[in-house]
């Protein structure tokens, strides 16, 4: 079986540049470990990746990717609850300041929850359980919208975001760090065709270009 050669070609050319412009940084993060003060939850999808939206180099931020950029809610349970752990490990062994969750436009996750809303039950054995996660989402933008928008797309993938800041609050470690100022909580929305960046207000829960607002972090009692 045969390694794909575009990425031994890739590799190649990170030696050369990539990593010759960042060796003392990989040097230092070898000999000293990580310290990031940032965890951004992202979506796996190819188009988005954290490191290239916010332009930033090795070590500076912790990545967690999945399906729609979700946060399941805290479960003291038996499973393999890859997110959470990720997160635990950012908040009480990294000590990170903010956690961003970043959406982003045509979402495949959103797309599958919307097309799938108004069946009894969800295809998928796996994607369809995880993004039923979405639900609460889907009833709160039905019941309370926050948005004045038209486009049920968008629309739903800031909810998705708003439904994962909630559910970080869920986590014990998570509550107590916001509680004691050691950590903020951000929503973010990334538009893949122009680039655009759209942060959430705390306040109204609204997204507007990012840099036109004052942003400040999500208050505590908004899982409340």
């Amino acid at each position: 079986m045969t390694f794909p050669p575009n990425l031994l070609a890739g590799y190649g050319r990170y030696l050369e540049k990539g990593f010759v412009r960042y060796r003392q940084t990989h040097e230092h993060l070898a000999i000293y470990g990580q310290q990031p003060e940032v965890m951004v939850i992202s979506c796996c999808d190819s188009r988005v990746t954290p490191e290239g939206v916010f332009n930033v180099g090795p070590g500076e931020l912790f990545v967690v990717r999945n399906v729609a950029n979700l946060v399941p809610p805290f479960e003291a349970t038996d499973g393999q609850h890859g997110t959470s752990a990720a997160i635990e490990y950012a908040v009480t062994a990294l000590h990170v300041k903010h956690i961003v969750v970043l959406g982003h436009a045509k979402c495949g996750g959103i797309c599958a929850f919307r097309e799938t809303v108004n069946r009894d039950t969800l295809d998928g054995n796996f994607i369809g359980r995880w993004i039923k996660l979405l639900e609460p989402a889907a009833i709160a933008m039905a019941c309370m919208p926050v948005d004045r928008i038209d486009d049920p797309q968008l629309a739903m993938e800031y909810a998705g975001v708003r439904q994962s800041l909630k559910n970080l609050l869920t986590f014990p470690f998570v509550r107590d760090a916001v509680e004691a100022g050691n950590l903020d909580l951000h929503g973010a929305w990334f538009d893949i065709g122009s680039g655009e960046l759209r942060t959430m207000d705390p306040d109204t829960l609204r997204f507007a270009q990012a840099g036109t607002e004052t942003q400040q972090p999500l208050p505590v009692v908004a899982a409340e």
